[in-house]
């Protein structure tokens, strides 16, 4: 791979990357992909370790939409990354594998959900303003998708005030108002922040039972979420929800390569 080919494309969409070899002892197999800073603001950090990839291009740039679609090959093994600009800051999304997305387009499609393709097609939504961040199908603040679900209400009591949206440990989305239906019930800890299972939690437990004094957290893992009103987050601007709306994640926690992005939001 020429680092300064790689370099080159990023500054086509105003971006600039650091290439680098990573021999670290902690240093990841293949490529990590992280958003870094230094006195001249953001950039891309890539960072090759032990088993280099065979191939590391960018296989499309849109300079306008401020986005390019980067590809990692490693013999039989081919993962795509989605780097570009969202709003005040650069991000990185690693791209579902399944989905074969080619170009930066394809790659916004394979990042929906498929509620949210679903709700594009219902509300007859243009070409060209699927991918804006509001749209008569959606907002989007990140990574996340907020779908409307028109008249509904919910119990007083099932309505948390001021309540955090997160994807694992970044910084949270926070929500003037939330409730969280159904799901799978978990206890989560700080050395089990992924959580437990009911069965799991009383396994452990009656294995180990000086774990009984961590501080367990029950919490509720793939619940419907829905959200009204404001949604603050320090990266986004503020969106404002008139009525109840779906929260639906992006897909790229089914990459295969999520493994390889270090940044999250």
């Amino acid at each position: 791979m020429n680092a300064s080919i790689l370099q080159r494309q990023f500054e086509k969409i105003g971006a600039r990357a650091s290439v680098r070899d990573d021999r670290s002892r902690n240093a990841r197999v293949g490529v990590a992909i992280d958003i870094d800073r230094d006195d001249e603001g953001e950039f891309f950090d890539i960072a090759i370790g032990r088993d280099a990839p065979e191939e590391l291009a960018v296989v499309d740039v849109q300079p306008r939409l401020r986005h390019l679609l980067l590809l990692s090959r490693q013999r039989d093994e081919k993962h795509k990354f989605l780097c570009g600009h969202d709003e005040r800051h650069w991000f990185v999304a690693a791209v579902p594998e399944r989905a074969a997305a080619s170009n930066v387009r394809t790659a916004f499609e394979a990042l929906k959900p498929p509620a949210v393709r679903n709700e594009l097609l219902r509300q007859k939504v243009k070409p060209k303003n699927r991918n804006r961040r509001r749209n008569e199908a959606f907002l989007r603040q990140g990574e996340w998708f907020f779908v409307p679900i028109g008249e509904h209400s919910f119990p007083e009591l099932h309505i948390l005030r001021n309540e955090p949206l997160r994807r694992g440990t970044g910084k949270p989305h926070m929500c003037e108002e939330l409730v969280r239906e159904g799901g799978e019930l978990v206890y989560v800890s700080a050395q089990y922040p992924a959580g437990l299972t009911e069965p799991q939690y009383h396994r452990l437990l009656s294995r180990r039972p000086k774990l009984r004094n961590l501080q367990w957290i029950p919490q509720r893992r793939n619940p419907g979420v829905f959200v009204r009103g404001r949604v603050r987050h320090a990266d986004h601007k503020t969106i404002v929800l008139h009525g109840w709306h779906q929260v639906l994640m992006n897909t790229e926690t089914q990459a295969v390569a999520m493994r390889h992005v270090a940044f999250i939001d």
